[in-house]
């Protein structure tokens, strides 16, 4: 069964962006079929981060009506399939943001997995876009205003009857003066199915233009996604290797 999924939080600058791009291309290496939308509309980061920051067709067009929503996908050399959005100031206009929904049903009928990447805050377009949502997974850092912003999320999610399906924390660093996993989980009453360590992999993967998991497939960062990848797609995790079973 088809699903969208949502990446949110209620504070910029957690690594929501880097959780879809990377969550997609882990899925697209379980071979599913996936594509990460960039919702938002303001200040949409997918293009850059994969290296296709102007491209002649985008979300805004198809918004717009000016375009069918397969005109505006385009695929990276890894093979994880996008549709970015207008880095043009002469976009900045306002959307019937109820065209999410038909968006939405369009591409569940082509993909198995749809991934927007939408705006941090509770602004109209992502409302809309969280009501699309099959389920919405929070990102957060281990840090009490974030984690502050993203309860409000939380609850913003389940008042329109959206499915939470977990909390993603990232840039943890292990250190006492963060907030405590459990602390995080009491707090947002909702489980954590992943924990991305801080790694300066994602930041020169994003120099790269590309997602962690093919510039630095053995970092810690790129194991976790995969982790939570397996877990979104319902999947076991990966059985260890004999030696592994014996020693590990």
């Amino acid at each position: 069964m088809a699903k969208i999924i949502v990446i949110n939080s209620g504070k910029g600058g957690v690594g929501k962006t880097t959780t879809a791009i990377n969550l997609g291309a882990c899925l697209n290496k379980l071979s599913k079929e996936v594509v990460v939308v960039d919702a938002n509309l303001n200040t949409p980061n997918i293009g850059i981060h994969l290296g296709a920051p102007i491209v002649p067709v985008t979300l805004n067009h198809v918004l717009k009506g000016k375009a069918d929503v397969e005109e505006a996908v385009y695929e990276h050399s890894s093979g994880t399939k996008i549709i970015p959005s207008s880095l043009s100031i002469k976009e900045l206009t306002k959307f019937n943001t109820n065209k999410f929904a038909n968006l939405g049903r369009k591409l569940k009928e082509l993909y198995e997995y749809t991934i927007f990447d939408c705006a941090a805050g509770f602004g109209e377009e992502v409302i809309s876009v969280m009501d699309i949502a099959d389920e919405i997974i929070i990102v957060t850092n281990p840090e009490m205003p974030a984690v502050t912003d993203a309860l409000k999320s939380v609850k913003v999610a389940r008042d329109r009857g959206r499915n939470v399906k977990g909390v993603i924390v990232t840039r943890h660093k292990n250190a006492k003066y963060e907030m405590p996993l459990s602390s995080i989980k009491s707090m947002l009453e909702a489980p954590i199915i992943g924990v991305i360590p801080e790694d300066k992999a994602v930041k020169e993967s994003v120099n790269k233009r590309d997602a962690v998991i093919h510039t630095h497939p053995r970092s810690k960062v790129s194991k976790k996604y995969h982790e939570i990848a397996r877990k979104v797609a319902g999947e076991a995790e990966e059985s260890r290797g004999f030696f592994k079973k014996l020693f590990g």
